[in-house]
């Protein structure tokens, strides 16, 4: 019996497993998508179809007569410059430290379910973190990582490298929800940003993508005083 040929999702999927796993780096050549039709038990047409998708999540780039290739940079700096908090620390002229208070991996609970449109909970790697600026309190990171989309997080040290950087360095992204809110900080709070307990704390809140898959949501408590800035 003739095996069954592959979908343009199937063929879309084995490629981005490809780029996310580091199979294929960025600036890297595909093959030819009569090649990628053989290798991968399709019709040409399916191919070119995944490869459209791939594109418009901006995977990859395709030319005429040049061929595809991996995006040379990552799709974070394309759509949204979402910082490494190292870095802005760093450029701050401070002294960038790290601290992981949790990292467990746990049923996702509603409100992670409902960011993720997910159908059920699942289980999802629950990361708390506090970013440090010269020894005192920066941000205090809340993070829900999807492992179904981004398995490899389970074999990150998190003591050494945050969360954060890891994701931006390693994790390019299509989409990006974002909110901004205050928050009246807690007991628990209070204490671990070195606020006033109900002192009024900036939150940048964040779920990233690719396609259709989650990635990460992040609820990131910003110590009194914090400045957001941007540029165009």
């Amino acid at each position: 019996m003739a095996e069954a040929r592959r979908s343009w999702r199937e063929v879309r999927d084995a490629i981005r497993a490809d780029i996310l796993s580091g199979r294929l780096s960025p600036g890297d050549r595909l093959p030819r998508d009569e090649d990628l039709a053989r290798r991968l038990n399709c019709a040409r047409s399916t191919v070119q179809r995944a490869m459209q998708d791939l594109s418009q999540a901006g995977l990859v780039e395709r030319r005429r007569r040049g061929g595809t290739r991996v995006r040379p940079d990552p799709v974070t700096r394309a759509t949204f410059d979402i910082p490494i908090t190292r870095h802005e620390v760093e450029a701050r002229g401070a002294r960038y430290g790290h601290q992981l208070i949790r990292a467990a991996e746990l049923p996702a609970p509603p409100a992670v379910v409902a960011a993720f449109d997910l159908h059920s909970p699942e289980r999802t790697l629950y990361v708390e973190a506090l970013h440090l600026a010269d020894g005192r309190p920066y941000i205090l990171e809340e993070r829900w990582i999807a492992t179904r989309t981004v398995p490899e997080i389970r074999a990150v040290d998190l003591t050494r490298i945050s969360a954060n950087e890891w994701l931006v360095l390693n994790r390019p992204y299509s989409r990006c929800d974002l909110r901004f809110y205050a928050i009246q900080a807690d007991p628990r709070v209070a204490r671990l940003m070195g606020a006033a307990p109900g002192a009024a704390l900036l939150v940048i809140e964040r779920t990233t993508w690719i396609g259709s898959e989650p990635i990460t949501t992040v609820r990131a408590i910003t110590a009194p005083g914090y400045q957001l800035q941007t540029r165009t």
